[in-house]
Protein backbone atom coordinates (compact mmCIF):
# COMPACT_ATOMS: atom_id res chain seq x y z
CA UNK A 1 0.00 0.00 0.00
CA UNK A 2 1.02 2.93 -1.31
CA UNK A 3 0.66 6.10 1.21
CA UNK A 4 2.29 9.51 2.28
CA UNK A 5 2.24 11.12 5.43
CA UNK A 6 0.81 12.87 7.36
CA UNK A 7 -2.88 11.21 6.14
CA UNK A 8 -4.30 14.15 8.03
CA UNK A 9 -2.81 17.58 7.33
CA UNK A 10 -2.50 20.43 9.88
CA UNK A 11 -3.87 20.49 13.39
CA UNK A 12 -5.09 17.37 14.00
CA UNK A 13 -3.62 15.40 16.51
CA UNK A 14 -4.45 12.76 19.21
CA UNK A 15 -5.88 10.28 16.76
CA UNK A 16 -8.07 7.53 17.93
CA UNK A 17 -9.00 5.29 15.07
CA UNK A 18 -11.73 2.25 14.79
CA UNK A 19 -13.28 -0.24 11.80
CA UNK A 20 -16.57 -0.60 11.30
CA UNK A 21 -17.03 -3.22 8.18
CA UNK A 22 -15.10 -1.77 5.70
CA UNK A 23 -15.04 1.51 6.95
CA UNK A 24 -12.20 3.39 8.74
CA UNK A 25 -12.73 6.29 11.21
CA UNK A 26 -10.21 8.52 13.10
CA UNK A 27 -11.48 11.12 15.56
CA UNK A 28 -9.00 13.69 16.36
CA UNK A 29 -8.84 16.35 19.29
CA UNK A 30 -10.02 20.46 18.66
CA UNK A 31 -8.81 21.79 22.23
CA UNK A 32 -11.08 25.23 21.67
CA UNK A 33 -12.47 25.14 18.39
CA UNK A 34 -16.05 24.80 17.84
CA UNK A 35 -18.01 22.21 17.27
CA UNK A 36 -15.85 18.95 19.20
CA UNK A 37 -14.02 16.75 17.29
CA UNK A 38 -12.99 16.20 13.78
CA UNK A 39 -14.05 12.60 12.33
CA UNK A 40 -12.85 11.16 8.81
CA UNK A 41 -13.47 8.13 7.05
CA UNK A 42 -11.66 6.28 4.61
CA UNK A 43 -11.82 2.60 2.67
CA UNK A 44 -8.42 2.46 2.09
CA UNK A 45 -6.39 3.80 5.08
CA UNK A 46 -4.74 6.47 2.56
CA UNK A 47 -7.67 8.32 1.62
CA UNK A 48 -9.67 10.42 3.98
CA UNK A 49 -12.97 12.35 4.00
CA UNK A 50 -14.62 15.15 6.61
CA UNK A 51 -17.53 13.38 8.35
CA UNK A 52 -18.32 15.59 11.10
CA UNK A 53 -18.16 17.07 14.17
CA UNK A 54 -20.38 15.69 17.00
CA UNK A 55 -19.84 18.16 19.30
CA UNK A 56 -22.12 20.48 17.98
CA UNK A 57 -24.35 21.89 20.62
CA UNK A 58 -24.56 23.18 23.93
CA UNK A 59 -25.81 20.30 26.12
CA UNK A 60 -22.39 18.66 24.98
CA UNK A 61 -20.01 21.30 25.14
CA UNK A 62 -19.47 24.77 25.91
CA UNK A 63 -15.85 26.30 26.17
CA UNK A 64 -16.78 29.86 27.37
CA UNK A 65 -13.87 30.53 29.45
CA UNK A 66 -11.67 28.02 28.55
CA UNK A 67 -8.24 28.59 28.06
CA UNK A 68 -6.14 28.07 25.21
CA UNK A 69 -5.21 24.92 24.29
CA UNK A 70 -7.88 23.42 26.68
CA UNK A 71 -11.07 22.47 25.99
CA UNK A 72 -11.69 18.77 24.00
CA UNK A 73 -8.88 16.84 24.23
CA UNK A 74 -8.15 12.93 22.26
CA UNK A 75 -11.44 11.92 21.84
CA UNK A 76 -11.44 8.32 21.94
CA UNK A 77 -13.88 6.43 19.21
CA UNK A 78 -14.96 2.97 19.46
CA UNK A 79 -17.77 0.48 18.10
CA UNK A 80 -20.00 -1.46 20.66
CA UNK A 81 -23.33 -3.05 20.41
CA UNK A 82 -23.89 -1.49 17.15
CA UNK A 83 -23.16 1.97 18.14
CA UNK A 84 -20.22 4.09 18.11
CA UNK A 85 -18.59 5.70 21.41
CA UNK A 86 -17.00 8.71 21.80
CA UNK A 87 -15.20 9.45 25.09
CA UNK A 88 -13.81 12.93 25.64
CA UNK A 89 -12.52 15.37 28.08
CA UNK A 90 -12.93 18.90 28.63
CA UNK A 91 -10.54 20.84 29.81
CA UNK A 92 -11.41 23.78 32.16
CA UNK A 93 -8.04 25.13 33.35
CA UNK A 94 -4.48 24.40 32.95
CA UNK A 95 -1.95 25.88 35.63
CA UNK A 96 0.12 25.05 38.08
CA UNK A 97 1.90 27.21 40.89
CA UNK A 98 5.12 26.98 42.16
CA UNK A 99 6.76 27.92 45.81
CA UNK A 100 9.59 29.29 46.29
CA UNK A 101 10.97 28.28 42.78
CA UNK A 102 9.93 23.97 43.87
CA UNK A 103 6.45 22.51 41.93
CA UNK A 104 3.69 23.30 43.46
CA UNK A 105 0.04 22.56 43.14
CA UNK A 106 -1.16 21.79 39.72
CA UNK A 107 -4.59 22.58 40.15
CA UNK A 108 -6.70 21.49 36.67
CA UNK A 109 -10.20 20.49 36.16
CA UNK A 110 -10.51 17.93 33.64
CA UNK A 111 -14.40 16.94 32.76
CA UNK A 112 -14.51 13.26 30.89
CA UNK A 113 -17.78 12.72 28.97
CA UNK A 114 -19.90 9.88 26.90
CA UNK A 115 -21.95 10.76 24.08
CA UNK A 116 -23.14 7.57 21.66
CA UNK A 117 -24.91 7.26 17.84
CA UNK A 118 -26.40 4.67 15.88
CA UNK A 119 -24.73 6.49 12.57
CA UNK A 120 -21.33 8.18 12.68
CA UNK A 121 -23.35 11.01 10.78
CA UNK A 122 -26.06 11.10 12.95
CA UNK A 123 -26.84 13.72 16.08
CA UNK A 124 -24.92 12.29 19.22
CA UNK A 125 -25.99 11.68 22.23
CA UNK A 126 -26.04 14.51 25.11
CA UNK A 127 -23.02 13.55 27.32
CA UNK A 128 -23.10 11.99 30.59
CA UNK A 129 -20.01 13.01 32.95
CA UNK A 130 -18.02 9.85 33.99
CA UNK A 131 -15.58 11.45 35.76
CA UNK A 132 -13.11 13.92 36.05
CA UNK A 133 -9.93 12.06 37.57
CA UNK A 134 -7.54 12.84 34.36
CA UNK A 135 -7.64 12.82 30.87
CA UNK A 136 -7.59 11.07 27.83
CA UNK A 137 -9.82 8.76 28.77
CA UNK A 138 -10.50 5.71 26.76
CA UNK A 139 -13.09 2.79 26.52
CA UNK A 140 -12.04 -0.74 25.87
CA UNK A 141 -14.72 -3.91 25.02
CA UNK A 142 -13.37 -6.82 26.00
CA UNK A 143 -14.24 -10.36 24.58
CA UNK A 144 -17.00 -11.31 27.98
CA UNK A 145 -18.76 -8.33 26.64
CA UNK A 146 -17.71 -6.26 29.56
CA UNK A 147 -16.51 -2.87 28.96
CA UNK A 148 -14.05 -0.78 30.87
CA UNK A 149 -13.02 2.89 31.49
CA UNK A 150 -9.25 4.25 31.03
CA UNK A 151 -7.80 7.25 31.74
CA UNK A 152 -4.27 9.01 32.90
CA UNK A 153 -4.48 9.95 36.47
CA UNK A 154 -3.55 13.21 37.51
CA UNK A 155 -2.19 13.75 41.13
CA UNK A 156 -2.37 17.65 41.98
CA UNK A 157 -0.29 17.85 44.71
CA UNK A 158 2.90 19.32 45.43
CA UNK A 159 6.03 17.62 44.53
CA UNK A 160 4.18 14.83 43.16
CA UNK A 161 5.09 13.65 39.72
CA UNK A 162 1.09 14.98 38.27
CA UNK A 163 0.77 11.65 35.58
CA UNK A 164 0.18 9.42 38.24
CA UNK A 165 -0.30 6.77 35.98
CA UNK A 166 -3.76 4.46 34.07
CA UNK A 167 -6.51 3.92 35.93
CA UNK A 168 -9.71 1.26 35.14
CA UNK A 169 -13.36 0.91 36.13
CA UNK A 170 -16.19 -1.03 34.60
CA UNK A 171 -18.44 0.86 32.66
CA UNK A 172 -22.03 0.01 31.59
CA UNK A 173 -22.64 1.24 28.46
CA UNK A 174 -26.80 1.33 29.21
CA UNK A 175 -26.58 4.07 30.93
CA UNK A 176 -22.92 5.12 31.36
CA UNK A 177 -22.64 4.38 35.27
CA UNK A 178 -19.21 3.70 36.73
CA UNK A 179 -19.23 0.32 38.28
CA UNK A 180 -17.10 -0.77 40.94
CA UNK A 181 -13.64 0.88 42.42
CA UNK A 182 -11.22 2.23 39.80
CA UNK A 183 -7.63 0.47 39.51
CA UNK A 184 -4.69 1.64 39.01
CA UNK A 185 -2.66 -1.00 36.13
CA UNK A 186 0.14 0.75 35.28
CA UNK A 187 2.61 3.47 36.85
CA UNK A 188 4.34 4.41 33.59
CA UNK A 189 8.15 3.69 32.65
CA UNK A 190 11.04 6.24 32.77
CA UNK A 191 10.07 8.45 30.40
CA UNK A 192 7.53 9.58 32.56
CA UNK A 193 3.93 11.85 31.36
CA UNK A 194 2.23 8.46 30.56
CA UNK A 195 -1.33 9.65 29.21
CA UNK A 196 -2.98 8.60 26.01
CA UNK A 197 -4.37 4.51 27.20
CA UNK A 198 -5.56 2.27 24.60
CA UNK A 199 -6.18 -1.29 25.65
CA UNK A 200 -6.66 -4.14 22.94
CA UNK A 201 -7.57 -8.28 23.77
CA UNK A 202 -4.91 -10.32 21.58
CA UNK A 203 -3.45 -14.16 21.85
CA UNK A 204 -4.30 -14.26 25.50
CA UNK A 205 -2.82 -10.92 26.40
CA UNK A 206 -3.78 -7.19 27.11
CA UNK A 207 -2.08 -5.12 25.73
CA UNK A 208 -1.94 -1.85 26.69
CA UNK A 209 -0.50 1.23 24.63
CA UNK A 210 0.39 4.46 26.28
CA UNK A 211 1.98 7.97 25.20
CA UNK A 212 5.39 8.79 26.76
CA UNK A 213 7.43 11.58 26.67
CA UNK A 214 5.86 14.84 26.63
CA UNK A 215 4.27 16.05 23.52
CA UNK A 216 7.35 17.66 22.14
CA UNK A 217 10.66 15.71 20.60
CA UNK A 218 11.14 13.29 23.00
CA UNK A 219 7.20 12.40 22.20
CA UNK A 220 7.10 8.30 22.33
CA UNK A 221 4.08 5.27 21.93
CA UNK A 222 4.84 2.52 24.55
CA UNK A 223 3.07 -0.33 25.08
CA UNK A 224 2.95 -3.01 27.79
CA UNK A 225 0.95 -6.77 28.27
CA UNK A 226 -0.78 -8.90 31.01
CA UNK A 227 -2.48 -11.82 31.04
CA UNK A 228 -4.96 -10.31 33.50
CA UNK A 229 -6.76 -6.43 32.62
CA UNK A 230 -5.55 -5.16 36.26
CA UNK A 231 -1.75 -5.87 35.75
CA UNK A 232 0.75 -6.61 36.41
CA UNK A 233 2.35 -4.78 33.29
CA UNK A 234 5.15 -6.16 31.70
CA UNK A 235 7.04 -2.89 29.29
CA UNK A 236 7.69 -3.97 25.74
CA UNK A 237 11.64 -4.93 25.79
CA UNK A 238 12.50 -2.84 23.33
CA UNK A 239 11.40 0.34 24.89
CA UNK A 240 9.00 2.33 23.06
CA UNK A 241 7.50 0.67 19.94
CA UNK A 242 7.70 4.35 17.86
CA UNK A 243 9.07 7.18 18.54
CA UNK A 244 11.52 9.97 16.94
CA UNK A 245 13.31 10.76 20.13
CA UNK A 246 17.30 11.12 19.09
CA UNK A 247 16.28 10.96 15.52
CA UNK A 248 16.63 14.62 14.41
CA UNK A 249 16.86 13.64 10.44
CA UNK A 250 13.46 11.68 10.60
CA UNK A 251 10.30 13.64 8.32
CA UNK A 252 8.13 13.41 11.34
CA UNK A 253 9.11 14.88 14.47
CA UNK A 254 7.13 14.51 18.00
CA UNK A 255 5.20 11.17 17.08
CA UNK A 256 3.24 9.55 19.67
CA UNK A 257 -0.13 9.09 20.92
CA UNK A 258 -1.15 6.05 18.97
CA UNK A 259 -4.03 3.38 18.14
CA UNK A 260 -4.41 0.05 16.56
CA UNK A 261 -6.41 -1.16 13.68
CA UNK A 262 -6.86 -4.63 11.88
CA UNK A 263 -7.71 -4.44 8.64
CA UNK A 264 -10.18 -7.44 7.39
CA UNK A 265 -7.18 -9.85 5.99
CA UNK A 266 -5.60 -9.49 9.91
CA UNK A 267 -2.86 -6.59 8.92
CA UNK A 268 -1.98 -4.42 12.07
CA UNK A 269 -1.66 -0.50 11.48
CA UNK A 270 -1.12 2.22 13.54
CA UNK A 271 -2.50 6.05 13.60
CA UNK A 272 -0.36 8.59 16.00
CA UNK A 273 0.30 12.09 16.05
CA UNK A 274 3.47 13.63 14.15
CA UNK A 275 5.25 17.39 13.77
CA UNK A 276 6.86 18.97 10.65
CA UNK A 277 9.28 21.32 11.77
CA UNK A 278 9.85 24.16 9.04
CA UNK A 279 13.56 23.46 7.90
CA UNK A 280 15.07 26.55 9.18
CA UNK A 281 13.30 27.40 12.69
CA UNK A 282 12.36 24.28 13.46
CA UNK A 283 8.79 25.11 14.57
CA UNK A 284 6.05 23.28 13.91
CA UNK A 285 3.06 25.57 12.47
CA UNK A 286 1.22 23.26 11.09
CA UNK A 287 0.82 21.61 14.46
CA UNK A 288 0.21 18.06 15.92
CA UNK A 289 -0.75 15.57 12.68
CA UNK A 290 -2.16 12.39 12.29
CA UNK A 291 -0.30 9.90 10.12
CA UNK A 292 -0.12 5.80 10.34
CA UNK A 293 2.18 2.99 9.46
CA UNK A 294 1.67 -0.88 9.02
CA UNK A 295 2.69 -2.72 12.38
CA UNK A 296 3.89 -6.41 12.49
CA UNK A 297 3.50 -8.69 15.55
CA UNK A 298 6.26 -10.73 16.51
CA UNK A 299 6.81 -14.27 17.08
CA UNK A 300 7.19 -13.51 20.78
CA UNK A 301 4.06 -11.94 20.41
CA UNK A 302 5.51 -7.97 20.98
CA UNK A 303 3.94 -5.47 18.49
CA UNK A 304 6.69 -3.62 16.34
CA UNK A 305 7.60 -1.36 13.45
CA UNK A 306 8.22 -2.65 10.06
CA UNK A 307 12.29 -1.88 10.33
CA UNK A 308 11.89 -3.28 14.12
CA UNK A 309 13.75 -0.08 15.10
CA UNK A 310 10.29 2.01 15.85
CA UNK A 311 10.83 4.60 13.03
CA UNK A 312 8.31 6.53 11.51
CA UNK A 313 7.41 6.15 8.27
CA UNK A 314 7.06 9.29 6.09
CA UNK A 315 5.55 7.12 3.09
CA UNK A 316 6.04 7.67 -0.08
CA UNK A 317 4.75 10.20 -2.78
CA UNK A 318 3.51 14.30 -3.17
CA UNK A 319 0.31 15.38 -1.10
CA UNK A 320 -2.80 16.89 -3.49
CA UNK A 321 -2.84 20.67 -2.90
CA UNK A 322 -5.78 22.16 -1.80
CA UNK A 323 -7.14 24.66 -3.73
CA UNK A 324 -10.67 25.80 -1.93
CA UNK A 325 -12.28 28.88 -2.68
CA UNK A 326 -15.76 29.48 -0.36
CA UNK A 327 -18.57 31.70 -1.67
CA UNK A 328 -20.98 31.59 1.08
CA UNK A 329 -24.13 30.91 -0.84
CA UNK A 330 -25.10 28.23 1.00
CA UNK A 331 -27.14 27.73 4.36
CA UNK A 332 -24.30 26.41 6.29
CA UNK A 333 -20.47 27.44 7.47
CA UNK A 334 -18.64 25.61 4.74
CA UNK A 335 -16.78 22.59 6.51
CA UNK A 336 -13.36 23.41 6.80
CA UNK A 337 -13.85 26.20 8.73
CA UNK A 338 -14.74 26.83 12.78
CA UNK A 339 -15.34 28.99 15.28
CA UNK A 340 -13.99 29.58 18.87
CA UNK A 341 -15.80 28.10 22.26
CA UNK A 342 -19.12 29.23 22.16
CA UNK A 343 -22.31 26.40 21.33
CA UNK A 344 -23.74 29.99 19.94
CA UNK A 345 -22.56 30.62 16.36
CA UNK A 346 -26.11 32.55 15.71
CA UNK A 347 -24.61 35.34 17.73
CA UNK A 348 -21.16 35.35 15.61
CA UNK A 349 -21.99 35.28 12.54
CA UNK A 350 -24.94 34.60 9.95
CA UNK A 351 -25.22 33.34 6.20
CA UNK A 352 -28.67 34.30 5.18
CA UNK A 353 -28.66 38.08 6.57
CA UNK A 354 -27.16 39.67 3.43
CA UNK A 355 -27.36 36.53 0.63
CA UNK A 356 -24.38 35.28 -0.55
CA UNK A 357 -21.78 36.67 2.57
CA UNK A 358 -20.56 36.14 5.90
CA UNK A 359 -21.96 38.30 7.73
CA UNK A 360 -19.74 38.51 11.16
CA UNK A 361 -21.21 40.78 13.99
CA UNK A 362 -18.66 42.37 16.10
CA UNK A 363 -18.10 41.10 19.45
CA UNK A 364 -15.13 40.78 21.98
CA UNK A 365 -11.35 41.37 20.98
CA UNK A 366 -9.26 39.19 19.34
CA UNK A 367 -7.74 37.72 22.36
CA UNK A 368 -11.37 36.88 23.98
CA UNK A 369 -12.14 33.26 25.49
CA UNK A 370 -15.68 33.82 25.38
CA UNK A 371 -17.72 35.79 22.53
CA UNK A 372 -15.07 36.15 19.69
CA UNK A 373 -16.32 36.93 16.25
CA UNK A 374 -13.29 34.52 14.07
CA UNK A 375 -14.05 32.25 11.79
CA UNK A 376 -11.09 30.21 10.28
CA UNK A 377 -9.61 26.88 8.66
CA UNK A 378 -6.94 25.15 9.16
CA UNK A 379 -3.32 25.48 7.33
CA UNK A 380 -2.41 22.86 6.16
CA UNK A 381 0.63 23.32 4.56
CA UNK A 382 4.02 25.22 4.88
CA UNK A 383 3.30 27.27 1.72
CA UNK A 384 -0.17 29.40 0.39
CA UNK A 385 -2.38 32.48 0.18
CA UNK A 386 -5.32 33.24 1.37
CA UNK A 387 -7.77 36.21 0.36
CA UNK A 388 -11.02 37.56 0.74
CA UNK A 389 -13.15 40.80 0.16
CA UNK A 390 -14.50 42.83 2.98
CA UNK A 391 -17.80 45.28 2.75
CA UNK A 392 -16.78 46.69 5.80
CA UNK A 393 -17.48 50.63 6.74
CA UNK A 394 -16.49 51.03 10.45
CA UNK A 395 -18.22 54.47 12.38
CA UNK A 396 -14.97 54.57 15.36
CA UNK A 397 -11.77 53.34 16.10
CA UNK A 398 -13.50 50.29 18.21
CA UNK A 399 -14.45 48.30 15.21
CA UNK A 400 -12.98 46.50 13.19
CA UNK A 401 -12.48 43.31 10.69
CA UNK A 402 -10.50 41.47 8.32
CA UNK A 403 -7.85 38.80 7.52
CA UNK A 404 -6.38 36.92 10.84
CA UNK A 405 -3.79 34.51 10.92
CA UNK A 406 -4.25 32.71 14.15
CA UNK A 407 -2.84 30.36 16.65
CA UNK A 408 -4.30 31.44 19.98
CA UNK A 409 -5.06 34.64 21.95
CA UNK A 410 -1.57 35.27 22.74
CA UNK A 411 -0.08 34.45 18.87
CA UNK A 412 -1.77 36.22 16.03
CA UNK A 413 -1.01 38.31 13.29
CA UNK A 414 -4.40 40.25 12.21
CA UNK A 415 -4.79 42.44 9.32
CA UNK A 416 -8.05 44.38 9.69
CA UNK A 417 -9.89 47.86 8.59
CA UNK A 418 -10.41 50.26 11.47
CA UNK A 419 -11.03 54.33 11.58
CA UNK A 420 -9.11 57.03 12.92
CA UNK A 421 -10.67 59.75 14.98
CA UNK A 422 -11.52 61.40 12.84
CA UNK A 423 -13.72 58.31 11.18
CA UNK A 424 -11.40 57.89 8.12
CA UNK A 425 -10.94 54.30 7.06
CA UNK A 426 -7.64 52.83 7.53
CA UNK A 427 -5.55 49.42 7.32
CA UNK A 428 -2.91 48.21 9.82
CA UNK A 429 -1.76 44.86 11.20
CA UNK A 430 -1.77 43.97 14.55
CA UNK A 431 0.38 41.30 15.78
CA UNK A 432 0.59 39.54 19.24
CA UNK A 433 4.35 38.44 19.83
CA UNK A 434 4.96 35.75 22.56
CA UNK A 435 8.34 37.00 23.70
CA UNK A 436 9.29 37.50 27.33
CA UNK A 437 6.18 38.59 29.17
CA UNK A 438 4.02 38.87 25.56
CA UNK A 439 3.67 41.79 23.50
CA UNK A 440 1.85 43.56 20.97
CA UNK A 441 2.53 45.28 17.90
CA UNK A 442 0.88 47.45 15.32
CA UNK A 443 1.87 48.34 11.93
CA UNK A 444 1.20 52.28 10.84
CA UNK A 445 -1.65 52.80 9.06
CA UNK A 446 -2.76 53.39 6.01
CA UNK A 447 -5.40 55.15 4.31
CA UNK A 448 -7.86 54.01 2.47
CA UNK A 449 -10.99 55.01 0.84
CA UNK A 450 -14.54 53.89 1.20
CA UNK A 451 -15.95 51.07 -0.23
CA UNK A 452 -15.12 47.07 -0.45
CA UNK A 453 -11.39 45.88 -0.05
CA UNK A 454 -9.66 43.02 -0.85
CA UNK A 455 -7.39 41.42 1.80
CA UNK A 456 -4.76 38.65 0.92
CA UNK A 457 -1.93 36.89 3.01
CA UNK A 458 1.35 35.15 1.66
CA UNK A 459 2.97 32.58 3.77
CA UNK A 460 5.97 30.94 2.70
CA UNK A 461 7.47 28.88 5.15
CA UNK A 462 8.66 31.51 7.90
CA UNK A 463 7.46 34.70 5.98
CA UNK A 464 4.46 36.29 5.80
CA UNK A 465 2.91 39.27 4.20
CA UNK A 466 -0.03 40.89 3.87
CA UNK A 467 -1.73 42.97 0.66
CA UNK A 468 -5.02 44.71 0.31
CA UNK A 469 -6.85 46.77 -2.61
CA UNK A 470 -9.95 48.76 -3.15
CA UNK A 471 -12.73 46.07 -5.49
CA UNK A 472 -12.16 48.09 -8.33
CA UNK A 473 -8.48 48.19 -8.52
CA UNK A 474 -6.03 45.70 -10.19
CA UNK A 475 -2.92 45.26 -8.43
CA UNK A 476 -2.25 44.54 -5.23
CA UNK A 477 -0.50 46.85 -2.20
CA UNK A 478 1.18 45.22 -0.44
CA UNK A 479 2.51 45.89 3.14
CA UNK A 480 6.26 47.10 3.57
CA UNK A 481 6.50 44.47 6.66
CA UNK A 482 7.62 40.91 6.35
CA UNK A 483 6.03 39.02 9.73
CA UNK A 484 7.55 36.49 11.37
CA UNK A 485 5.11 32.68 10.20
CA UNK A 486 6.28 30.59 13.06
CA UNK A 487 5.34 31.97 16.05
CA UNK A 488 2.13 30.58 15.13
CA UNK A 489 3.67 27.66 16.44
CA UNK A 490 3.65 25.23 19.84
CA UNK A 491 7.23 26.41 20.24
CA UNK A 492 6.62 29.52 20.08
CA UNK A 493 5.15 30.48 23.51
CA UNK A 494 5.02 32.63 26.71
CA UNK A 495 5.96 30.50 29.71
CA UNK A 496 3.54 28.57 31.59
CA UNK A 497 1.02 28.15 28.75
CA UNK A 498 -0.24 24.88 27.03
CA UNK A 499 0.30 25.04 23.23
CA UNK A 500 -1.47 22.03 21.20
CA UNK A 501 -3.19 23.35 18.42
CA UNK A 502 -1.65 25.14 15.18
CA UNK A 503 -1.86 27.91 12.84
CA UNK A 504 -5.06 28.62 11.85
CA UNK A 505 -6.34 31.53 8.89
CA UNK A 506 -9.40 33.06 8.68
CA UNK A 507 -12.14 35.81 9.19
CA UNK A 508 -12.23 38.05 12.26
CA UNK A 509 -14.40 41.06 13.52
CA UNK A 510 -14.65 43.85 16.55
CA UNK A 511 -17.31 46.03 17.87
CA UNK A 512 -15.65 46.91 21.43
CA UNK A 513 -18.68 49.92 21.74
CA UNK A 514 -20.68 46.72 22.01
CA UNK A 515 -23.12 47.79 19.04
CA UNK A 516 -22.57 45.01 17.20
CA UNK A 517 -21.26 46.20 14.12
CA UNK A 518 -21.01 44.03 11.01
CA UNK A 519 -18.78 43.09 8.86
CA UNK A 520 -19.81 41.20 5.39
CA UNK A 521 -17.01 38.74 3.74
CA UNK A 522 -18.24 37.42 0.15
CA UNK A 523 -15.80 34.83 -0.38
CA UNK A 524 -12.86 33.23 1.37
CA UNK A 525 -9.77 31.72 -1.30
CA UNK A 526 -7.40 29.12 0.44
CA UNK A 527 -4.94 27.85 -2.19
CA UNK A 528 -1.46 26.44 -1.43
CA UNK A 529 1.63 25.96 -3.21
CA UNK A 530 4.38 23.25 -3.67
Amino acid sequence: MTFRNPILRGFNPDPSIVRVGEDYYVATSTFEWYPGVQIHRSRDLVDWTFVGRPLNRASQLDMRGNPDSCGVWAPDLSYADGRFHLIYSDVKRYGQTTVDGASGASLRDFHNYWVWCDRIEGDWSDPVHLNSSGFDPALFHDEDGRSWLLNMLWDHRPGRGRFAGIVVQEIDLSSGALLGERRQIFEGTALGFTEGPHLYKRDGWYHLLVAEGGTERNHAVVMARSRSLFGPYEAHPDGPVLTAMGKPDAPLQRTGHGDLVDTPAGETWMAYLCGRPLPVCDRCVLGRETAIQPMRWGEDGWLRTLDGAANPDGGGGAAALIDERSEFDGGALPAAFQWLRTPYPEQLFSLTERVGHLRLHGRETIGSHFTQALIARRQQAFRYTAETLLDFEPRHFQQAAGLVCYYNSTKFHYLYVTTDDDGRRQVQVLSAIPSAHGSSVVSDPIPIAAGPIMLTVAVDHEAMRFGYRLADAADWCWLPETFDASILSDEATLPGLPNFTGAFVGMACQDLSGAGHPADFAYFHYAEQG
